[in-house]
Order: C-alpha cells, then structure tokens, then sequence
C-alpha cells in the first residue's frame, strides 16, 4: 500500500513537472526570431530572463538544431542539458550532476522556416522553489507510517477468521488422532467444515467405513475359527483318553493340550482387538494376582515347581477391567513356569504402587530381544510345541488397553523379571 501510495504520488509529480518543463518549453520557443539568411535569433525579454540566468535560475534551456549542435543555452559552456550522445527523440530527460543534484527536462521540436529545431528546458530539483519532490519525498515519515498499523489490524483479523474457519479442521484432526482399533466406528464430521475441505472429510469417512468392514470381517473371522475348533478338539481329547497305547495316548493328549492353549490364545486377541476399558471401572489387583496363582497352581506342581504371592495382602485397586487383568497375570505366570526349570519357584509380587512383577529362575531374556518378545508368534524356539509366540502379545495389548506398561529385565539371582504397571484408580 504504502510504495502503491508512493508510486502514484511520484508519477503525478513528475507528470506535473514535465507539463511545466513542456510550458515554459512553449514560451522560449516563442522567443525564437527568424533571421533573413534563414538562421534563428532568440530574443527574451528583460523581465523574463532572471528565472534562466545563473543567479536564480530557476530554469536553464538550450536550444539545438536537427543535427543536435547547440545554437543557445543558458549554460555557460554552452553544452545540450542532456546527456552527451542521448537521443532528442525522447520526449523528457533525467541526469544526475556532478555535484549531486537532479536536472530534469523535456525535449520539444520547433520548425522555423522549413528548419527543426529541439528547445531542451531543464530545472534543478534542488532550487528552493522546487517544493513538489519535497512533498512527495516527505511521504513515507510522515504519511505511509499510518498503513502499517492498518496492515498489524488486518494481519490480527486474518489471523482471527482463519482461526475461525479452519477450528472444525482442527477438531477433525482431533478426531482421526483418536481413531484406532478399538474406535474403528469413529467417523468425522462434515458439519461447520469449510466447503472446500467437505469433499476430502466425506472420502475420508468413506475410507475409514471400507477399513472397518475389512477390519471386522477378518476380527469375525478369527473368533469364529477359534470358536469352530474348541469343539473338534474336545472331541478329539474325549476320543484320545479311550485309547489303549499308553505312550501314543499321552502324546495326543499334550499335542491336544497344547492345540486347545493356542486356540484359545487366538480367541483372547480377537476379542481383546475390540477392548475398550470404561473409564469407571475398577479392579482390585491384589485379588486379580490371588485369583491367577491359585488358577495356575495346579500346572506349576504338575511341573515340579512351586508358585508363590507376595506384597500386599489388602486390595490395591487400579483402574482396569478385571477379567482382562486376569488373563495377563495368567499369560505372565504361564509364561514363566514354562520357562523356570524344574524344582525352581515362581514369584509374583503385587506392589501398593499398581505394580505387579512375576520372576522366574529361567535363562533370561537377551537384550536385544526384550523388545521382540512381546509381539505376536515371535519364537526363539519355533521347535518347542508348547509356545506359540501368543501369550506375551495378549499381555501387551491388555496393558495398552488399560495404559499400562509391560517391560522384562534381568533378575539379580538369575531369571527374568517382568513387570507390569497400571494407573491406580
């Protein structure tokens, strides 16, 4: 705005030095006489020649033949007042002097006589009469500051109404953050959204529907097979007991053992895939760890080995679902009478913190692989019938489910110690 406001304000200006420059050009034009051998004589009168002489000079003007010699001037080394070499032809002129200053002029033709002639008048911008480039340099300091409060005013309301506009872009935003696979049925919405933006939200939406349904038909698919197999596989162990081969018996019945372990693991993550913790509910954990040790009791002395509960005796209650915390706290037990050889002791500590540790007196886990344990069918052993790579997962999306953590480390005495913490209610 304000070099728009400057650049008007100068053209104007220097329009209207040119029309003076091109009037007083007339006027000297007027002055020229001509001579009876067919040169030119100029004649000014007195009263006229002060605003051309040196001492005032408001003016200075030349006048040249066709050929662009001078014939008069009012310069004292009698010179054109443009440049040396520059074309008549153009219709006004700027050089910079010497001493600094500005000279700004026109050229305007004459014919005398069948003979052209070019009257140059030129005026020093400098000249205490010269007011106009005055006002027009002036401007910035004294006018143009006004435009940048105006522009920090705009700049404040541009900042406003995109804020307005774009806020139910950002609540969409919030929104699609949230969406996961337990929220797949969040969808966004398409009201107050600017009209621009409708089209993409509405494909998104359109996306996310195409997304769910194949999400929820490979989610059915899997709980429907786990369902589908635990009563082939009843039967098949109801078959195996009345068998007579002793050793070909007991074979069957720990491969349908361990058939039935994982069927039912494939059962918990589909249905842990949609498991969403209300933000109300409560779980005592305490109760949780007491009910998981007494449940896997029976399998840690088929093993050769002893199970125990330590830490707190009174409820420790911790926002969760406790179902959920019971199937983890199983997985973890599971998972280290597995792994403790036998005449060795599993423990599991329940802290006042929201903590619960289960330690075995297994090898351990490397470090490099205390990360990879916790992801689905991961096996260091893949030759070990008995594991399929599934309960550590289950434990890993319980804890997220109920913001949670699950990490392992190293026991002092040897073994591993996993921990799982979860918020207290």
């Amino acid at each position: 705005m304000p070099l728009a406001l400057y650049w008007l304000l100068n053209e104007a200006a220097n329009s209207l030095h040119r029309d003076a420059l091109r009037a007083q050009a007339y006027t000297i034009a007027s002055f020229l006489r001509p001579m009876a051998n067919g040169d030119v004589t100029l004649d000014i009168p007195p009263e006229a020649e002060p605003i051309y002489s040196g001492g005032y000079g408001l003016y200075a003007y030349a006048i040249l033949d066709s050929k662009g010699k001078v014939l008069f001037s009012s310069r004292r080394d009698d010179l054109p007042l443009s440049a040396v070499g520059e074309s008549l032809a153009k219709d006004s002129f700027s050089r910079r002097r010497r001493n600094g200053t500005v000279l700004i002029g026109v050229n305007v033709p004459r014919a005398i006589d069948d003979r052209l002639y070019w009257i140059q008048v030129g005026q020093d911008l400098t000249h205490r009469d010269v007011i106009i480039d005055d006002i027009v340099a002036s401007f910035f300091p004294r006018v143009a500051w006004i435009t940048f409060p105006i522009l920090l005013l705009l700049l404040v309301i541009d900042i406003v109404i995109f804020r307005r506009v774009l806020d139910p872009v950002r609540k969409a935003s919030d929104t699609a953050a949230s969406i996961g696979p337990t929220s797949t049925d969040v969808r966004l919405s398409e009201q107050s959204m600017p009209t621009e933006i409708v089209p993409l939200v509405h494909a998104v939406n359109q996306a996310l529907d195409r997304l769910e349904t194949g999400y929820r038909a490979q989610r059915e698919f899997t709980a429907d097979m786990a369902h589908e197999l635990r009563t082939p596989l009843a039967i098949m162990r109801a078959r195996v007991d009345t068998m007579e081969d002793a050793p070909l018996r007991g074979s069957l019945r720990t491969d349908i053992v361990n058939m039935t372990r994982t069927v039912n693991q494939v059962l918990d993550i589909a249905e842990l895939e949609t498991f969403v913790v209300d933000g109300d509910s409560t779980a005592d954990l305490q109760a949780v760890c007491t009910d998981a040790v007494a449940f896997m009791a029976p399998l840690a002395v088929n093993s050769g080995k002893t199970i125990s509960l330590t830490g707190m005796e009174t409820p420790v209650w911790v926002r969760g679902h406790a179902e959920a915390l019971f199937r983890a706290v199983r997985n973890l037990i599971e998972n280290a009478i597995r792994h403790t050889p036998p005449g060795g002791s599993v423990d599991v500590d329940v802290d006042a913190e929201g903590i619960v540790r289960v330690l075995d007196e297994g090898p351990g886990v490397p470090l490099a692989e205390r990360e990879t344990i916790f992801k689905r069918f991961w096996r260091r052993d893949r030759s070990r019938p008995e594991s399929r790579g599934l309960g550590l997962a289950i434990v890993t999306r319980v804890a997220a489910a109920h913001d949670g953590t699950i990490t392992v480390d190293d026991r002092p005495q040897g073994g591993s110690v996993f921990t799982l913490r979860l918020r207290l209610a």
